[in-house]
């Protein structure tokens, strides 16, 4: 298969400087906190990518690639500076409540089929689970990324932390569900 190489090249040289454009507009530094929140949210998405390309399940693919979808809005909601929310509402849906009760419909859906445990797991009973597992920490860190943004007034739209916070939980169901029909897990202590 070839490959048609887009009209405009990849390398465009405009952050050479140490700036980048955020979308809609305005230019930052990349040590911006915005820039480390959808920064880990790539992370996040990557990881998922791997542990899509491990899995074994096609449901767990095809929930890590609706959830890929979804952080791609998230990234996008942070990407802006808070300003130009009409502006992006006139592309993007926000982050909103009904995302966050998918999140939660998704988790019973596997709970329905896999029992959670009672304590903390060691992660890494395969090598999807563990990249799910692996999905789930960057998760995690994009959520305090987020939190500092609200705690700074860059954020203002609670659902994003809403669905963070509930996204690790999914994610943590899916790399369960991932191990279902393999060896026990390692199990240590309680969770909380």
């Amino acid at each position: 298969m070839r490959y048609n190489a887009p009209a405009m090249g990849i390398v465009t040289k405009t952050g050479d400087t140490g700036e980048t454009g955020l979308l809609y507009g305005g230019r930052v530094p990349k040590s911006d906190p915005r820039l480390e929140a959808y920064g880990t949210i790539d992370e996040a998405v990557s990881a998922m990518g791997l542990a899509r390309a491990l899995s074994k399940y096609p449901r767990v693919k095809e929930w890590l690639l609706r959830l890929q979808k979804e952080l791609f809005s998230v990234a996008a909601e942070l990407a802006i500076d808070v300003r130009e929310y009409s502006t992006f509402d006139k592309h993007f849906k926000r982050i909103s409540t009904e995302m966050v009760e998918g999140l939660e419909r998704l988790i019973e859906e596997v709970e329905k089929e896999v029992a959670m445990p009672p304590t903390f797991i060691v992660p890494g009973a395969t090598a999807a689970s563990g990249a799910i597992d692996l999905a789930r920490t960057i998760v995690r860190r994009a959520e305090r990324r987020v939190i500092e943004l609200k705690a700074q007034g860059l954020v203002q739209n609670p659902e994003i932390i809403r669905y963070i916070n509930r996204l690790s939980d999914t994610i943590y169901a899916l790399a369960r569900y991932e191990n279902k029909d393999t060896d026990p897990e390692v199990l240590v202590g309680r969770r909380a």
